[in-house]
């Protein structure tokens, strides 16, 4: 796809996003701020339908992980521990003539990518929100908002391990926000200053860590794929010996392709025991694992797998966008696999007379009660159809005179626009087969 075929395609969604409530800009009658961006009505359920796929997934379908939600603010020593005070910058550098600032790797000479001006020389600029906690601000209280999920969960190993009374391997998992004072954040939803991450970190005997590597490599690319989201668009990227972080073994990035080019949606690390380690000698608390078959300690390696709900969203998004011409009119539509979208099935009588509105909220009053649908009278039935095809919702289902005489309806179906007949009283299992989450093979 050619370059301002991609461009055309990010202004397409933003303003899809807008125009129908998934995604706004934070603060936007103000002006908004850079960087942050709110859910809307529809963003917010498919926000919870992606956390909610991947929570079965990697919780509820597995007896091996457990869950965790562990504070946003902890202890500073955590991040000295962890190597974040000191190491988690990136090189920055500020334009002489019109004041702009850049990530120094992501700017290809020395003049400023905007103007032409000279550059400064870079200077390393730490990426951590710090806060004071308490009532003085004083160093003593400076606490900081977290960059990453996954210390939460290192801290928390055997707070976790022994009342779960889970045997190496094992994982734990954990959905939450985290804060990244990003230099050049951008590219939408992709790149920002707030995000939500899900992290699952499994523990692993040393002598078994590429074993589990591989494994795990394996099942979350399979993951997408259970998505929804095109094979062709994603891509296992190996860290050279120049990306690997100082705590990594080995590491993977499964990439999409975005319209803006090949990125990162999700990284599969080999932490060995870098981060025990740490917090065994920050701490001083003895974070080994007793293993009672062989009679041996150890301190266990580290398999991380971690995503970001927010660019998970926006691949999606990007995935789903369709475009095709029907009688000559352009139909748009989002092609969501049915278990994420954010309503599952619409429900129109095809006028506003003789009882069909009645039927047809009696028929919403009673899938509601199970999942996300939608009422809508207003308008021609073609036009509610593209209203629907445009947010994404799988199944639109019309309640006509005939329904009144045998209590059938007419499901159309999305992406192909095929339409059935479907008893009323069946509605509920069909929807149910329709949109069944997939269940992962082999765990």
């Amino acid at each position: 796809m050619k370059k301002n075929q991609n461009d055309n395609l990010m202004d397409k969604l933003v303003s899809l996003c807008k125009r129908r409530g998934f995604i706004f800009q934070s603060s936007e009658i103000y002006g908004g701020i850079n960087s942050c961006w709110d859910y809307g009505p529809l963003g917010v359920e498919l926000k919870k339908n992606i956390k909610e796929f991947w929570w079965k997934h990697m919780v509820v379908w597995r007896e091996d992980i457990e869950g965790l939600d562990a504070s946003i603010l902890m202890h500073p020593k955590v991040w000295e521990a962890s190597g974040h005070i000191e190491g988690f910058t990136d090189p920055l550098v500020d334009c002489k003539q019109c004041k702009q600032r850049f990530r120094a790797d992501m700017v290809k000479s020395d003049r400023c990518p905007s103007c032409g001006g000279e550059l400064t020389e870079a200077r390393q600029f730490n990426l951590m929100f710090k806060t004071h906690m308490g009532p003085v601000e004083e160093d003593a209280n400076v606490v900081f908002l977290r960059p990453e999920t996954a210390q939460g969960i290192y801290v928390n190993f055997l707070n976790v391990q022994k009342p779960s009374r889970q045997k190496i391997p094992f994982g734990i998992a954990q959905i939450g926000k985290a804060f990244r004072n990003e230099i050049t954040p951008g590219n939408f939803i992709f790149r920002t200053r707030e995000f939500e991450q899900m992290e699952m970190q499994y523990f692993v005997k040393p002598e078994e860590d590429e074993k589990w590597f591989e494994y795990w490599k394996e099942k979350r690319m399979a993951w997408y794929s259970y998505l929804g989201i095109t094979k062709e668009k994603l891509r296992f990227h190996r860290h050279g010996k120049d990306e690997l972080a100082h705590y990594a073994k080995a590491a993977f990035d499964i990439e999409y392709e975005f319209p803006f080019g090949w990125h990162e949606l999700e990284g599969i690390h080999n932490r060995t025991d870098f981060d025990l380690q740490h917090h065994i000698k920050y701490s001083g608390k003895d974070l080994s694992y007793f293993e009672e078959q062989t009679h041996r300690r150890f301190v266990p390696y580290i398999i991380e797998t971690s995503a970001g709900v927010d660019r998970t969203l926006l691949t999606c998004l990007t995935d789903a966008y369709s475009e095709e011409e029907v009688k000559g009119d352009k139909r748009v539509f989002l092609k969501f696999s049915p278990h994420i979208a954010p309503i599952k099935a619409a429900i129109f009588p095809l006028v506003k007379r003789d009882g069909m509105p009645e039927l047809a909220r009696k028929i919403v009053n009673e899938l509601r009660r199970k999942t996300n649908v939608f009422y809508d009278e207003s308008g021609a039935i073609g036009r509610r159809y593209r209203r629907q095809d445009e947010i994404g919702t799988p199944f639109c289902i019309t309640v006509d005179s005939q329904s009144l005489e045998d209590r059938t309806v007419t499901v159309r179906e999305r992406d192909t626009m095929n339409q059935e007949r479907i008893a009323i009283t069946k509605l509920s299992a069909y929807l149910d087969e329709k949109i069944e989450v997939p269940l992962a093979k082999n765990g």
